[in-house]
């Protein structure tokens, strides 16, 4: 087990179970040098979006680093004001410009817009049989937005990325998707470093010899979702990811599922501001 452990799509693309997410970290040399270290230090999924303006140096760090494309998972997302059929044709292209790449291995709509995401699906549709991807999902979805998908879907989301870390473990999406075939991937997996002094974080990490994050990364690994935990300090990219070693236990993992508060960091998809 490495961070080329990876996990297997409907549509048999393998996905990396742990990987770098991007997010807020500034355009240029900042996202640069944060992507290098990562895949200097192994990491082989990298996790950008068209909205945080640093897919530029996303795509250049990946370039210089002598690592072939094909070895590296890159996942991009297409946002709000971009939704509908044919924006989101135009907006893959954006992105892929700004890489400086032929296609992405991920393309995710950011958010469910009302009234647009099933057009912006039949766009990503036709993006993955041109080959500008190659697996398609959504970000931010809940089941009635997946059911209101399925009903015009030829091809049903390979991923759904949602708010998921200890407080909020989605129990009722992740068992939607779990039976749709589609796989979790978690952002804000740490839930933002704003309770690593939770008792039970606490205790597991004394018994295990290990940080808080690494339990949080370790129980999500276990749990069978992707998770992108985010840094720009190679020693923090290191910490996150040194999981490998140790396990919990049956008793730690339930545990960890009674820190559950459905406290969300993030917006509630349907409570989002999507400017309508």
């Amino acid at each position: 087990m490495s961070l080329t452990t990876t996990l297997t799509l409907s549509n048999e693309t393998e996905i990396p179970a742990i990987g770098l997410g991007v997010y807020k970290v500034e355009a240029g040399d900042e996202v640069y040098q944060a992507v290098r270290s990562a895949i200097e230090i192994g990491y082989r999924h990298i996790d950008t979006a068209s909205l945080y303006g640093n897919e530029e140096g996303v795509g250049k760090a990946i370039k210089d680093s002598g690592i072939p494309r094909e070895k590296i998972f890159v996942t991009t997302k297409v946002w709000n004001d971009e939704q509908g059929f044919e924006e989101t044709k135009t907006a893959i292209n954006r992105s892929l410009d700004r890489l400086g790449m032929d296609y992405v291995d991920l393309y995710l709509i950011h958010w469910p817009v009302p009234g647009k995401f099933t057009d912006t699906w039949k766009a990503l549709e036709a993006i993955y049989q041109e080959g500008k991807a190659k697996a398609i999902g959504v970000s931010n979805f809940l089941p009635h937005h997946l059911k209101e998908l399925f009903k015009e879907a030829k091809t049903k989301p390979m991923v759904n990325q949602i708010e998921l870390h200890p407080q909020l473990q989605q129990e009722e999406t992740r068992t939607f998707c779990q039976e749709h075939g589609i796989l979790v991937e978690a952002w804000a997996p740490l839930g933002k470093a704003s309770y690593f002094d939770h008792p039970v974080l606490q205790e597991l990490a004394k018994k295990h010899e290990k940080t808080p994050a690494q339990i949080i990364v370790r129980w999500q690994y276990q749990s069978g979702i992707i998770t992108i935990p985010k840094s720009i300090h190679k020693h923090r990219q290191e910490e996150n990811v040194n999981i490998f070693d140790f396990e919990l236990s049956d008793e730690d993992m339930a545990k960890m599922a009674g820190m559950n508060e459905e406290k969300r960091i993030g917006k509630h998809p349907d409570e989002f501001d999507y400017g309508m």
